[in-house]
């Protein structure tokens, strides 16, 4: 497949994006503050080009730039635009505010928000704590802002809150089996993928934070958790998502099964935590019931 998107174009620094934004800013009386949001703040996350933009312009008017869009493009060429705010199929997350998803032509991912300025204070309150101001045209930030990703920071579970995860794994479990009982696949794989296996990588990052301290983020989806693993106990959870076909499944079903008792177990140790031995009664009725 060959898509021609003409000829390419180098992908401007952090430095041209940036300037290029706050240039917008002060040529333009109702744009008051622009805030960048986002791993672009924190200096915790390796930085590399393929990082999103994503900013909030705080703003007197916010369809003023709404009601006429021409003003995007002095941002680079647009390949592809969303408007989340103007979707009906996708109701947005934000209830206030209107935001642009743009891509370049030269490889840039920028995201604007427009938020009304009255609108300032509830912003920080609902801040995830990345955020660094970089136009303040009338100083009307008045706390000190310091981007900070200790929302994004393991946290170390309250003994009702383990026995939560084991539950709710070890009750999930019986649906994986029974889907693939039935020879229906894709019920069997959907509480698979979107709730047996977070549960057991929400217990294999408790099992890093009693190793390694609670202070610090396993990035998004726990994207850098083969940091804190051996190659072996990497590849071992990269082989649950081995799903290709009935038999497959059930092989990386029972995978994950074992290495949540795994975990689960070290994670009762560490925390000092009583052991509640769910899997001994649901793995006699996923057997009586659907293996035999």
């Amino acid at each position: 497949m060959n898509l021609d998107f003409g000829s390419e174009k180098t992908m401007r620094t952090e430095k041209e994006i940036l300037n290029l934004v706050s240039e917008f800013a002060y040529q333009r009386s109702n744009v008051k503050i622009i805030a960048l949001e986002g791993s672009r703040t924190n200096e915790n996350i390796k930085k590399d080009k393929f990082q999103d933009y994503d900013f909030a312009f705080f703003v007197s008017d916010i369809e003023y730039f709404t009601h006429e869009e021409s003003w995007l493009s002095l941002f680079g060429e647009l390949l592809f635009i969303q408007k989340p705010e103007d979707m009906e199929l996708f109701p947005p997350d934000l209830d206030y505010g209107y935001s642009y998803i743009m891509y370049f032509k030269d490889g840039i991912k920028m995201d604007i928000t427009l938020i009304n300025l009255k609108d300032l204070n509830r912003y920080f309150s609902d801040s995830d704590g990345l955020v660094k101001i970089l136009v303040d045209k009338d100083n009307l930030v008045t706390q000190e802002i310091v981007p900070d990703d200790s929302n994004y920071w393991l946290k170390k579970p309250t003994e009702r809150e383990f026995y939560d995860c084991c539950n709710e794994f070890w009750s999930v479990s019986t649906y994986v089996a029974k889907g693939v009982f039935r020879r229906e696949i894709l019920f069997a794989l959907d509480h698979f993928n979107n709730i047996l296996r977070p549960e057991l990588l929400r217990m294999i990052s408790w099992y890093i934070g009693f190793n390694r301290g609670f202070d610090f983020s396993l990035g998004k989806n726990y994207k850098f958790i083969n940091k804190y693993l051996t190659d072996k106990e990497f590849n071992m959870l990269l082989a649950t998502f081995e799903m290709n076909g009935y038999r497959k499944t059930y092989q990386s079903f029972k995978l994950c099964c074992e290495l949540f008792k795994y975990y689960s177990n070290k994670v009762s140790c560490l925390g000092n935590y009583n052991y509640p031995n769910y899997e001994k009664n649901i793995e006699n009725f996923i057997r009586n019931n659907y293996e035999n």
